[in-house]
């Protein structure tokens, strides 16, 4: 059951700083561009990020875990992997806005893999919020009338794995703590995501390390912000406030990177963002245990 302190503006704000920290991150992957090879700057944001983590992991050197959240915690970290080489090939491809609003479908493919494996009953109402979010996608996309590149493709399927990612931290969640969670989590990519950067390696500059260590700072400062907005508001508060990252990618990238500003994107990602906080407020109506997360909790 979900727990806060019913701080609503508090929640919104630290949704809010969520966000910006979110999209800067995207912005700072952007600025990165391409000579590092994807898998290499996702390796390396994992192995900076793990500098802030330090205190988890030693004590996840003591803790003693089951068979089944060995295989929880391999899972999540095979899953993530493959969502964070993707979603940063995908971000040197594409606009910012466009890799922000197709992240919005996380949640929606998180719903659809709760009814399919945990059981989670799939209403005649979720069913139409989701059918909606997908509408929001080919918004986006567009097919047949631009042209979808190998950046966008690589998207859609980041976000599959991105939410596979969360069921998983779902389950094990259940089983220890979050801190322990997210230390392996950013172990097991590290260690995955090893072998595949040396065949790839190309050495970065110090500017290049830099960006990088920035990037796993802000993300970690994300990730703190979200769970004092968790904190402080219900979801059905804070869910909403998701689409203010779609604004801030839009104004980065057209002020910033000269990409310019496309109205489809933004109704896709409007209509995207109005079906999740419909599932969410469902979820929270019928007093379920919250499955479908906000957007911003199945990021890297």
């Amino acid at each position: 059951m979900e727990t806060y302190s019913a701080r609503p503006g508090w929640g919104i704000f630290w949704m809010v700083v969520t966000g910006i920290c979110f999209v800067s991150v995207t912005a700072l992957v952007k600025l990165l561009g391409t000579r590092i090879p994807a898998t290499e700057a996702a390796f390396l944001r994992y192995l900076l990020g793990l500098v802030f983590l330090a205190p988890f992991i030693l004590q996840l050197f003591r803790t003693r875990f089951d068979r089944r959240a060995w295989a929880l915690f391999a899972g999540r970290g095979i899953a993530h992997s493959v969502a964070v080489v993707l979603w940063f090939f995908a971000m040197a491809r594409i606009p910012i806005a466009d890799v922000t609003a197709m992240n919005y479908l996380s949640p929606v493919y998180v719903t659809l893999g709760a009814a399919l494996f945990l059981g989670e009953r799939l209403a005649l109402r979720r069913v139409a919020a989701v059918i909606a979010a997908l509408v929001g996608a080919l918004i986006i996309l567009r097919p047949g009338f631009r042209e979808v590149g190998a950046g966008h493709i690589a998207m859609l399927v980041a976000a599959v794995f991105f939410g596979a990612s969360y069921l998983l931290a779902k389950r094990a969640s259940a089983m220890t703590s979050p801190g322990i969670v997210v230390a392996m989590l950013s172990l097991s990519v590290t260690l995955g995501l090893a072998p595949l950067a040396a065949r790839v390696w190309v050495t970065p500059t110090l500017y290049e390390l830099a960006i990088l260590s920035a990037v796993a700072l802000v993300a970690t400062g994300a990730h703190y912000a979200m769970t004092l907005a968790f904190r402080a508001a219900p979801l059905t508060v804070t869910q909403p406030v998701t689409f203010l990252q779609l604004v801030w990618a839009v104004l980065l990238g057209a002020v910033f990177f000269d990409e310019g500003v496309d109205v489809f994107v933004v109704l896709g990602g409007m209509v995207i963002v109005c079906a999740i906080s419909f599932i969410s407020w469902r979820e929270a109506v019928v007093r379920r245990r919250a499955v479908t997360p906000p957007v911003s909790a199945t990021k890297f």
